[in-house]
């Protein structure tokens, strides 16, 4: 895997801690089964990679940057709680397809500056995908980049020829009310939809232009904290449903320019029709 030289301290430090946490995640990966698991709820489990992930990214990322908060999935906060800087971090996203043996899986870190008392902002992020050896990243107004290659997200303008992906609500999870409605209005009008299950690098995705479009319903910050700043500085845009700001947590829907808005009505129209 090549690295540019375009690298900032802060991420030559973020990308050497993220492939290191990766390294380990794909040796645990080829011993899926002997992995101790423990279920965090219906549908969603924490295994012993996950964990050894998080710790060595946080003995990473600590070294070298001391002074630095933490947003982790599985461990939470850590740090002073007037940080000026946060790494935003999900160790394992896609633990479901990593325990069965689906190579579609990846390691999130962003990085959260504090801009004032109530205001912050995503600065950069990186996301690894260590079965296939890439490595997205992104610095804000820097551009994005897919290992030493400059992304963006497609051109596509017709949404016949388009290709979505989405996170699906699973088990006990609500909101499939909301989601049914969405996929039923999207589907007609679309070449795909596609269900992966690993929102940062499914975001990542369309930063690439593999997809055109992503959504999701009841998000996590750690899983898309990352990818949001990969797919803006690729070109893409990435809101809430009613066009507003989607960090630090809920419902998401990002394209490239010409797909973002026709998604984002879809998708704004499918939680009226429940709620209304």
């Amino acid at each position: 895997m090549a690295i540019s030289p375009r690298l900032s301290p802060a991420m030559q430090v973020l990308t050497t801690a993220i492939t290191k946490a990766g390294k380990r995640l794909l040796r645990d990966f080829g011993e899926v089964e002997q992995l101790q698991v423990s279920q965090k709820g219906p549908g969603d489990f924490v295994s012993q990679a996950d964990i050894r992930a998080e710790e060595t990214l946080r003995q990473e990322l600590t070294k070298a940057r001391p002074g630095w908060s933490f947003l982790m999935e599985e461990s939470g906060l850590h740090g002073a709680a007037d940080w000026e800087y946060r790494w935003v971090v999900d160790p394992l996203d896609g633990t479901t397809n990593f325990l069965h043996g689906i190579p579609h899986w990846c390691v999130s870190v962003g990085v959260e500056k504090r801009i004032s008392a109530d205001k912050t902002e995503l600065v950069a992020g990186c996301v690894y995908n260590p079965a296939g050896d890439e490595l997205f990243w992104a610095e804000k107004g820097m551009g994005a980049f897919l290992n030493d290659k400059r992304l963006r997200v497609s051109g596509r303008r017709n949404m016949l020829e388009a290709v979505f992906a989405t996170g699906i609500p699973f088990a006990s999870v609500p909101r499939k009310p909301e989601f049914v409605a969405i996929l039923n209005a999207l589907m007609p009008q679309v070449a795909g939809i596609r269900r992966f299950g690993a929102a940062a690098l499914d975001i990542c995705w369309v930063a690439a232009g593999r997809y055109d479009g992503y959504w999701e319903l009841g998000i996590k910050p750690w899983d898309f904290a990352a990818a949001q700043v990969i797919l803006r500085e690729a070109g893409g845009t990435i809101t809430d449903p009613d066009g507003n700001e989607p960090y630090p947590a809920g419902n998401i829907v990002a394209g490239n320019a010409a797909m973002h808005p026709r998604l984002r009505e879809i998708v704004a129209e499918g939680i009226a029709s429940i709620r209304s």
